[in-house]
């Protein structure tokens, strides 16, 4: 194995040769370090030699050439190149490499970066690695839709890093109360949908009416759906102090801070039928096939129409002759029976007024 003079074996050969040896090992070298030339010789047998009386301290990484065992003459040219650590970050993807490149783009140019010259990059594609490292980020230009305070999303291409960049690109700020979707640290991808909602809080003091209170009680003799007032209600006053919320200009949530009653509610009493069913009263399908004909011409054959014109059921009773005729016997309205039901009390009419009621008589 070949052995490399150090320091200490220089200083012992110079002393015993004298002069002659070290003109011998002194030895005039081309040193370039991250392609930067040194000047200067040095009293050097190998590479390393040469290495150590310039002060360079290699790390595991590095490259030399020649090897560190290699003798030296008078013109060699030695060449050092550093290993730098290099985080990039591209598009939110980080990615940690150590190179040998001396600039950014020797780095950026071997990587497969989409639209790398249109893309933005954290520092200049020129700047020289540092030894001690660099963090790097790159963001392509990516299509994507911002859409501020409700108003329809505008589609454009942008090279932002992050939603905050995005914001800051288009001079938009958001205080904090404002909602920024994805979050303002989050990175841009493509076809990102950001959104700026502009949010705002209020407090506003009013005097209103207070709905006055419902008390309800059962009455199985009534129809369900039908009601009765047994005492009748008032509203009230009162002065409130409200925390409104708007979004985007518009009223999102309102709570109360505070109210101070200045007059009381009065409640009301309502009474309530719970009867679902005929009770045993009887049905009575005469004339049914003439009846069947008569809805179809009245209500298309549908029994339980609501036409919202006062007018109900396959038969299109109104609600006052329906209740004259005894159909609160099965229901409420005329709709809400079932057909035989609905018969049954169209036969009790017809027994008082024959066809006449109905308008479609005709079709009987």
């Amino acid at each position: 194995m070949k052995k490399i003079i150090t320091a200490v074996a220089l200083g012992v050969a110079l002393a015993a040769g004298g002069t002659t040896t070290a003109t011998a090992l002194h030895k005039d070298v081309q040193l370039t370090i991250d392609g930067q030339p040194v000047v200067g010789g040095a009293f050097a047998v190998t590479v390393a030699d040469v290495l150590n009386g310039a002060g360079v301290v290699l790390g595991p990484n590095d490259l030399i050439s020649p090897a560190l065992d290699a003798k030296v003459e008078d013109g060699h040219a030695i060449s050092v190149t550093y290993a730098k650590p290099l985080t990039l970050i591209v598009d939110g993807q980080r990615e940690t490499l150590t190179t040998t490149a001396r600039t950014l783009d020797e780095v950026l140019g071997a990587k497969a970066i989409p639209e790398l010259a249109a893309a933005w990059v954290s520092v200049p594609l020129n700047t020289e690695l540092p030894r001690t490292g660099l963090e790097v980020q790159v963001s392509t230009p990516k299509k994507i839709s911002l859409s501020v305070a409700g108003a329809e999303p505008k589609k454009f291409t942008t090279t932002a890093n992050t939603v905050a960049d995005l914001l800051n690109q288009q001079g938009l700020s958001a205080d904090a109360d404002d909602v920024v979707s994805p979050e303002p640290q989050a990175f841009l991808t493509e076809d990102a949908k950001v959104r700026l909602d502009r949010v705002e809080i209020t407090t506003k003091t009013l005097t209103e009416d207070v709905d006055y209170p419902v008390t309800k009680k059962k009455n199985s003799a009534m129809w369900a759906g039908e009601s009765k007032t047994l005492v009748a209600g008032k509203d009230g006053r009162a002065t409130r102090t409200y925390e409104i919320t708007t979004v985007n200009g518009k009223v999102d949530k309102k709570k109360i801070l505070n109210e101070i009653v200045l007059v009381p509610a009065t409640p009301a009493t309502l009474e309530v039928g719970t009867k679902t069913s005929a009770n045993g009263v009887g049905i009575n399908l005469a004339r049914a096939a003439m009846w069947d004909r008569i809805a179809k011409c009245e209500s298309g054959g549908n029994w339980h129409i609501n036409t919202g014109n006062g007018y109900y059921g396959g038969l299109q009773f109104s609600a006052a002759s329906w209740r004259a005729m005894g159909g609160r016997d099965f229901a409420a309205l005329p709709h809400q029976a079932s057909r035989a039901q609905q018969i049954t009390v169209a036969n009790r009419y017809y027994d008082r007024a024959g066809l006449g009621p109905w308008g479609c008589s005709h079709a009987a």
